[in-house]
Formats: C-alpha cells, structure tokens, sequence
C-alpha cells in the first residue's frame, strides 16, 4: 500500500495531498501530492545520511499530519522501522518506552522538544511533561527548526531519491499500548499486517478520487490518498469542526465518538459516509449523526492490534434487539472465535505480528467478552482493566504505582460510565493511617501532572474495597463506589 500510495503521489504531483481550513473556514491546499513525495525522498535521504537504514529503529514524536506520514513513507523506503512516540503519555512512561525500543534516531518537531527542553516550564503549565530525549541518541528535527532545536532531517529540495529497500517482509511499526513502566507492551507491526489493514479499509470505506475525504490517522491518510482522493485533517473545536464539514462537503467523514458528539452539539451537518471508531459508537450516536445529514454512519470495531476488525452500519444496529453492542461481521479476512472464559479472540493477515520482545501469535486476544450471533460479533463488557475516555485507551498499570505517595496504604484508577460509552478516570485512593489527606492531595497533585492525557478527572479519598482469600483490590466494587461518590474534580 505504501509503495502503491508513492507511485500515486508521483503520477498527479499537482494535484491536492492535504488540505487546510482558515480560521474563517476556506479550504485550501496545504501540501501537493509531489510536495509530499518530494519531502519523503528527502526525508529518506536524511535517514540514510545518518546510518539508518534496514532494521533501524526510528522514533517519532511529530503530530499527525502530511510531516508525519512522510516520516513514514521515508522509513518504508529505507526499511526501517517507526516507533510512534506519545508525548501526552507521561515522561515515565515516555522513558520506559524509548528504553524498550532503543532508537537509533528520534524524529521530533518543535513542540515535542521545547517541552522536552528549553522550554519545559510552559509546556508543564499546559500539562505536558517530556524526558529529555537526547539522552536516549541523536535526535533530528521534522518541520519548523526553533533555536535549541536539533538539526534538520533531510536534503535540500530536488536532492537525488535513495535506493529502496527490498528485503521482502519485516518489522514497520511499533505502537505501545499497555504494560507498566517497569515492563511497557508495544505492538508491532510488520510491512505486510500493515498493508493488510490499509487494504481493508480501503476495501470498506472505497475512497474515490478527486474528492475529499476528512479523517486525521494513518489508516485514513494512506488508502485515501492511494486513491487518489485529497485528505482534510479535522479542525480543533467543534464549531469550526462544523463549519470545515460545511465548506469540505466530504465523501467520507472519519470522527471519534467524542469528536462526533462535540460536532453534533455545535450544530454540524453532515454527508456522504461517516464513519467512526476508537471507542464504543451507540445506535443513538449513529442515529443522530444519519439525522444530521449523513447517508451512512458506520462503527467501526478496531484493536491496535488489528484495524479493522468489523464493522456496522446504523440501519442494522438500530435493527439489532438483543443483549450487548452489535460491532458487526468480521470483515474479509478476519477469523472470530470466542474462547472458554468468553473472551474474543480475532485472527487475520491485518493482525499484528507480535508484542515486542514475544513471540509471535497469531491470535489477538481482544479483552473484550462476546458471543457470536449469525455470524456477527456481540461484545458483552471487557475482561481486562483498560479504562476508554474520549477514544483513548488508558492502562491503569502503567499509573499506578506513581499514585503509592507517601500517606497512601492503596490507589486504583477506574473508569465510571460518563454516558454514550465514554468514561470517567477516578482515582480512588486510601489514605494510611493517621495521614494528613491535605498532604496526600498535594502529593498526588505532582503525579497527576506527570500522568499527561491519563490525568484522572477526578480524586476519591476513601477506603478501597477488597475481595477474596488474598484481599486484594476489587477493581468492580471501587468502580461502583466511584460511580456512586463522584469525588473531587481533579484541576
């Protein structure tokens, strides 16, 4: 797919890659196809210039956009592999990865290294705290270079296209899910599981060219432009969300759950196919966003591990009266089977190769429990702990033990229904004996700066349940209780 995506870009190199909105919510060109191509070359010239090269690792803290799939296509030429770096994540966490995945190089913009550097103390008061990433080896800078930066990646414009990298399969990306920061988990994916997954989408969404198509991921970029059909980011805030769905008039509208929901409640209007996913998609959600306008509105079911898994559109999710959430057939290619304890179990060429430093499995086990019902996947709950808030998956392994400060006998993280699948992230904590809670609040609010888009919305001090022989935490009874005292807003 990506090999298909450069020859495409090549082939119309005038033609709009990117599209941008004004503040007033004119569209325009961002980037054109042979821009993008042209940066992509030069990027892989500078990979190449650096020593990077087949089975390299290449970290990436570069925000989603035409500099950070360029980042991608770069590293495909030259063949090495891309970690996918979350500034938001914490710098524990941020730390414990980059030790896990030892890259020879990280690809940083701007923002990523002022927060990680000079200019730390403004990037805390917006709650984000980095590492300082040139510990970890030489770090490049993607885009816009600010003083303190570090060097450029890439040539001038026009500089001679590397040679690429033909070894047949391996390792593409590595995405880091849970774990904890002790021993972090991270997916990966190898140059065929990702083609498959692109193929996929691009087999259900059927982006047509010449007409744009909204959507911020990988997995929306790449099939689209393949197509030959120009990609929109979203805008930030709902109401210029609205007014970018006005002016665009896209095919195919590709939205979180939360991302829809803000748009709806601003007053936006849709068309063509919308599609979202990320985290649980309700039949009333759909049904708003069908009434809003949209010919179609689809969930889709997707794992980290393998995108994308089913899906469903509205019409036969409103149709659906049984017990559970309707998330569709597996689509082609994908093999469900459900296993003794009800635990969803997917296969597929789409499904990711292994977890870094395992084994490979064929089997992707999902933490979701279900049944299979003529043929389509009901989910009926989790099985594991992985807490959904505003389509984020969030591990509460990786978080709390920062949350054992001193005063604190027991902490959990929980999530509490907030409505329409979404989740609130309480921090239930049990204070010691004789432990000033004042001092324990303060504590705790350090670590809450620390924990990035895990920060909890709210803080509960109160006793935590526990339950058999071994009295350990109940994570279910603390989920009640979280749901039943709302606890104190976390700022």
């Amino acid at each position: 797919m990506l090999d298909r995506l450069d020859h495409a870009l090549r082939a119309a190199p005038d033609r709009p890659a990117v599209l941008g909105t004004t503040r007033r919510g004119t569209v325009r060109t961002r980037i054109t196809r042979g821009d993008l191509a042209d940066l992509a070359d030069r990027y892989a010239a500078g990979l190449g210039a650096r020593g990077v090269g087949r089975d390299g690792t290449i970290g990436v803290a570069v925000r989603p956009g035409p500099r950070a799939l360029a980042v991608l296509l770069a590293a495909h030429r030259v063949g090495a592999r891309v970690a996918v770096l979350d500034p938001g994540a914490g710098p524990d966490v941020l730390r414990a990865r980059l030790a896990l995945a030892r890259p020879d190089l990280v690809l940083a913009d701007a923002v990523a290294q002022a927060a990680a550097g000079w200019g730390r103390a403004l990037a805390r008061r917006a709650r984000l705290v980095l590492p300082e990433l040139t510990q970890w080896g030489p770090v490049a800078t993607v885009g816009l270079r600010l003083p303190g930066c570090a060097p450029a990646l890439g040539g001038a414009s026009g500089s001679s296209r590397p040679p690429r990298h033909d070894g047949g399969d391996g390792d593409a990306v590595i995405v880091f899910t849970s774990g904890t920061t002790d021993r972090p988990r991270a997916v990966v994916h190898t140059r065929s599981s990702l083609a498959a997954g692109m193929a996929a989408v691009t087999d259900l969404v059927r982006p047509a060219p010449g007409t744009p198509v909204l959507g911020g991921t990988f997995f929306v970029l790449v099939p689209s432009l393949a197509a030959g059909a120009p990609v929109a980011l979203p805008v930030r805030g709902p109401r210029a969300l609205a007014r970018q769905l006005r002016r665009l008039d896209p095919q195919a509208t590709y939205l979180t759950p939360p991302h829809l929901r803000a748009a709806l409640a601003a007053g936006a209007r849709f068309g063509g196919r919308v599609w979202t996913g990320s985290a649980p998609a309700s039949e009333d959600l759909l049904t708003r966003v069908k009434a809003a306008g949209a010919d179609q509105a689809w969930g889709v079911y997707a794992l980290t591990e393998l995108f994308p898994a089913a899906a469903v559109e509205q019409a036969d999710k409103a149709a659906f009266t049984g017990s559970g959430d309707l998330v569709g057939a597996p689509l082609p290619g994908v093999s469900a089977t459900v296993a003794a304890d009800g635990e969803l179990l997917l296969a597929g060429p789409a499904a990711r190769h292994r977890y870094l430093g395992a084994e490979p499995d064929p089997r992707v086990a999902t933490g979701d429990r279900a049944r299979m019902e003529g043929g389509r996947i009901v989910l009926a709950g989790r099985c594991k702990d992985m807490v959904l808030r505003r389509a984020e998956n969030i591990y509460p392994g990786l978080y709390e033990p920062a949350l054992h400060v001193p005063g604190v006998e027991l902490a959990l993280l929980v999530g509490v229904p907030a409505g329409d699948g979404d989740e609130r992230l309480v921090a239930v904590v049990q204070p010691g004996r004789g432990a000033d809670p004042r001092r324990v609040r303060t504590a705790l609010a350090e670590v809450f700066d620390r924990m990035g888009t895990a920060r909890p919305d709210a803080l509960l001090l109160t006793e935590v349940p526990l339950s058999g022989r071994s009295r350990k935490p109940d994570r279910a009874a603390t989920a009640r209780l979280a749901a039943d005292h709302r606890g104190v807003p976390v700022r």
